[in-house]
């Protein structure tokens, strides 16, 4: 998906660069899918600041995501692409066969109409979920399970993809984004494929207002912030020094 390049109309436009939507089918998701979001602007229950610089934004509202993937033997057909603002990647929306729809993470290479399986004997194919032990080896994968029935908890970025690199008995190796070894039981489940959004990493955001709309509030220095005698250290000094005080000789 490549990045949409804006007009230089204006200084913030000029190196703005941001995702093209180009994938996305869908502007309004699922209501019943859906539940309230609250914001707390960083703070917790007793009202003080636990995370610096966050506030504002606009409203969202959370979409339920299957990182289960417990519809075993149901095929789903993908009927929709769709952006989720709380995640970086990108949704898919399942219809099963019985009429129960579900969302979950969007593969790269998954389109609407496709058809998707969950359980042991699906096939190791883009958009399944299936256990490692019966994954090949050097299959990428995302959505990893930790434990066996917990739900996905790893590779869940956009663009994040795994690769199963061992299995030995009832443990399986898997190379992380990061580079990183983890060691996890063969039972656990992964989905095929790399996940969709792929330029996510390349984009720029440009400008103040477009941070603060995503929900981040302005930085303030420290040293700005901070009482300090002129003079006393280099680095925590004020902007202009004081002129040394002369003393009588």
């Amino acid at each position: 998906m490549p990045l949409k390049q804006y007009k230089a109309f204006t200084p913030v436009r000029r190196f703005r660069q941001s995702a093209s939507y180009a994938e996305i089918t869908k502007d309004t998701p699922e209501k019943n899918l859906t539940e309230r979001k609250l914001r707390q602007a960083g703070r917790n229950a007793q009202g003080r600041v636990t995370t610096r610089h966050r506030g504002g934004g606009e409203k969202r509202r959370y979409r339920i995501v299957d990182f289960k993937r417990n519809k075993d033997g149901i095929p789903a057909r993908v009927l929709a692409i769709e952006y989720d603002p709380n995640r970086s990647a990108r949704l898919a929306l399942l219809g099963y066969r019985d009429g129960e729809k579900r969302y979950i993470l969007a593969p790269n290479e998954l389109k609407v109409g496709d058809t998707v399986l969950s359980g042991p004997e699906a096939e190791a194919r883009v958009g399944n979920c299936l256990p490692l032990e019966n994954i090949p080896t050097g299959t990428t994968i995302h959505g990893v399970e930790l434990q066996p029935g917990r739900g996905a908890q790893l590779v869940r970025a956009a663009g994040g993809m795994a690769q199963l690199v061992a299995k030995e008995g009832e443990f399986a190796q898997i190379r992380l984004p990061s580079g990183g070894i983890r060691v996890v039981q063969v039972r656990c489940r992964a989905t095929v494929g790399q996940l969709g959004n792929v330029e996510h990493e390349n984009r720029k955001i440009g400008g103040a207002g477009h941070r603060r709309r995503m929900g981040w509030a302005r930085r303030s220095r420290r040293s700005a912030a901070r009482r300090r005698r002129h003079g006393a250290n280099p680095r925590w000094a004020s902007r202009h020094a004081a002129t040394p005080r002369r003393t009588a000789s």
